[in-house]
């Protein structure tokens, strides 16, 4: 692997920036801009959420805003929940009350889900995700962001991913952009409890917010009982005209039981039972979370400005995962640590547009794997001490070289290192990933974009070292690699009395090398091994459609259709052992739509529908996962300072795979399968005071 120093690293990033004059994205966006499509409307606007507009109208892909005030009007309790109108997203609850399966633009497809890898999580730009890639140990908790942007795939460029699916960064609500004292309340089926206050003021230069919550969970499944507290603050000061500084801090208990998988004739039989071993292992995975950061943003003048940010955080994690006595057992007891820093140089002259941005991240994980007996004795048999870092360099410039047309290039370096001490792996990957693309102003609100972007990913800890049957030991993975082109249109249109109707399409191609694939290892459920693919291709088609539409004269009613569609062709490609074969996991097809009736007083009502094509359960194409159509209803009131819901899902209670571990060849007693959610009922209330 060639690895160029770290300074011409930082020079063939910064080189195409330093021929242009630029401006930041956050800034008063121009008049020609393109009204973004987001998911839901908020009835409130804040400066947050223009500059994740902006960035949003300015990048030449698929990028797409979430509101969380429209989480508030349905059951949201994971990230699953929260992106299921993102398209290009496969996201996929089951097992665990918070945590959910990602992929995004087939990141991820070995679906072990043992990382996470693929998609990078921050919350207000500085990282979650860990420094070699991974959400092993966490997600955030939705309903603590008051929007999220998600940049798929190389569009995640200017928040310094080095990931093949992108970025999602979760913005927090703070008092002084106004976000609501608010108690939100919810019960449901499986035994599903949620409480969450949050109180915030101003005082002259400083505010503060804070959000308490609780939730207890039983589940649909045998032992799959979850209690979780959390708390969420942030304080902010105004330290002059200028500079602004907030802390930010978090801190999560969360306490969940698992049910393990099934194989396909007992999820036949019975898909809300719990796998034997889970039970009498007393399967859990128990995480202990706080966190630490603080952001300083320093408006130098009307068209330049400076970013700065630290963050700590550390997890343990108690998570006994496999139990088959005498043979083996596995219990996980770690601690990780992060620490992470980012900067943000923004300026405008002319019809440019510069962004400068540095992200830095160092984990370490310490503590071991336990042979154990449930309530009794506990072994160590391996010592975990791995180390990773993570440099990010990034620069792009945002140039409107003519009326109408914006031309969108830059370049990202990264410096990632990986150590496992107890395997004695040690590697270091570098690359500069540069990007080009060209946005087209239609109309005020409409316009065409294209990008050709390379995209890079190095393994994360668990994927470090190279599992292929045959080869040599001790050896490290490759990072992947490949090309991406996209092309796609967004805007919205007015058709009178109101209506109007939203419209974001995005395709791509991506072709990779390397690809980083992991597998159950059936000698040891619960571990993984991972190898790398010679050639494979990443296609899609993402589309999300909305509208308004008034009935009748009076304008008191109207209809509000929105869909969600995801179209993927991931493959093999010429590969020596698996042919043209499809990658697994991620369905073919995904639609999730909804058709609500809407009323001036508030109240709205209409059904849910979720259509998932066939996925493939291993890289043989031999065990094949059958898709799925699903049904539900949801209906609510809003008042002035008070909002209801219901909703039903899933109302013929259809049997259904949530997701599933990959194996090479997967046999029809590999107990390898999740179950998704049955008919289940949520309820809501929302006050504003």
């Amino acid at each position: 692997m060639n690895r160029p120093s770290h300074a011409a690293l930082c020079a063939a990033v910064l080189a195409p920036c330093a021929l242009a004059q630029a401006q930041p994205a956050p800034l008063p966006p121009s008049p020609t801009q393109l009204a973004p499509v987001v998911i839901q409307a908020s009835p409130y606007t804040d400066t947050a959420r223009e500059a994740l507009e902006a960035e949003q109208a300015l990048t030449p892909g698929g990028v797409s805003l979430i509101d969380g005030e429209a989480l508030r009007q349905r059951s949201v309790t994971n990230l699953a929940d929260m992106l299921r109108y993102v398209p290009g997203l496969w996201a996929a609850g089951g097992a665990t009350g918070d945590s959910a399966f990602l992929s995004s633009r087939g990141s991820n497809l070995d679906a072990t889900n043992y990382d996470g890898n693929g998609i990078k999580l921050l919350q207000d730009g500085l990282p979650v995700t860990a420094a070699d890639g991974n959400n092993h140990n966490r997600q955030v908790d939705p309903l603590s962001a008051r929007h999220a942007v998600v940049a798929r795939g190389a569009n995640a460029l200017t928040h310094g991913a080095s990931t093949l699916g992108g970025a999602i960064d979760f913005v927090t609500p703070t008092a002084r952009d106004g976000a609501p004292n608010e108690l939100l309340l919810q019960l449901g089926s499986h035994g599903q409890r949620q409480g969450l206050l949050t109180l915030g003021t101003t005082s002259g230069d400083f505010d503060g917010l804070v959000t308490a919550e609780t939730r207890r969970y039983e589940g649909f499944r045998e032992h799959q009982r979850q209690q979780r507290t959390a708390l969420y603050a942030n304080g902010g000061w105004q330290l002059g005209e200028r500079v602004q500084t907030r802390v930010y801090l978090t801190q999560i208990d969360n306490d969940q039981q698992l049910p393990g998988a099934l194989t396909r004739q007992q999820w036949l039989d019975d898909p809300r039972q719990a796998e034997a071993a889970a039970v009498a292992g007393n399967y859990r995975y128990n995480v202990r979370t706080w966190r630490l950061a603080n952001k300083t943003v320093w408006d130098i003048d009307a068209d330049s400005q400076l970013s700065l940010g630290l963050s700590l955080e550390n997890q343990n994690l108690y998570h006994p995962i496999v139990y088959a006595p005498p043979f083996f057992s596995l219990l996980i007891d770690t601690e990780q640590r992060t620490a992470g820093s980012s900067a943000r140089y923004q300026r405008r002259l002319g019809t440019h547009e510069l962004l400068l941005g540095l992200n830095w991240a160092r984990t370490t994980v310490e503590g071991g794997n336990f042979s154990y007996v449930p309530g009794g004795a506990q072994t160590r048999f391996a010592v975990v001490d791995n180390r990773a870092d993570s440099l990010e360099l990034f620069a792009m410039d945002r140039w409107r070289f003519a009326p109408n047309w914006t031309a969108v290039y830059g370049a990202q370096a990264v410096s990632t290192g990986r150590e496992l001490t107890g395997d004695g792996l040690k590697g270091r990957y570098d690359s500069v990933n540069p990007r080009v693309g060209l946005i087209r102003q239609l109309a005020p609100d409409a316009q065409l974009f294209a990008n050709l972007s390379r995209v890079y990913e190095a393994p994360t800890l668990y994927e470090l070292k190279d599992e292929t049957p045959g080869g040599p030991p001790n050896t490290l993975l490759d990072a992947m690699s490949g090309t991406v082109v996209e092309v796609g249109a967004r805007g919205q249109q007015a058709l009178g009395r109101g209506d109007r109707w939203r419209w974001d399409v995005a395709m791509y191609y991506t072709r990779l090398r390397n690809e980083i694939l992991s597998r159950d290892n059936p000698s040891a459920p619960g571990t993984s091994l991972s190898i790398n693919a010679d050639n494979t291709v990443h296609a899609g088609v993402e589309a999300l459609v909305g509208g308004s539409f008034a009935i009748g004269d009076g304008g008191d009613y109207r209809i509000e259709p929105l869909a969600s569609l995801t179209l993927n062709h991931f493959r093999f490609r010429h590969d020596a052992l698996y042919g043209n074969n499809r990658l697994p996991a991620a369905p073919t097809l995904a639609l999730r739509a909804e058709l609500l009736a809407r009323h001036a007083s508030g109240f709205f009502f209409g059904p849910t529908l979720d259509i998932v094509g066939k996925r493939w359960a291993d890289f043989s194409n031999t065990y094949r996962v059958d898709g799925y159509t699903l049904w539900g209803l949801r209906a609510g009131w809003t008042g002035k300072d008070w909002e209801v819901f219901a909703e039903a899902r899933n109302l013929a209670d259809k049997n259904h795979v949530s997701y599933f571990s990959v194996r090479d060849r997967a046999g029809t007693n590999d107990a390898i399968l999740q179950s998704g959610e049955p008919r289940s009922f949520y309820v809501g209330a929302r006050l504003r005071f």
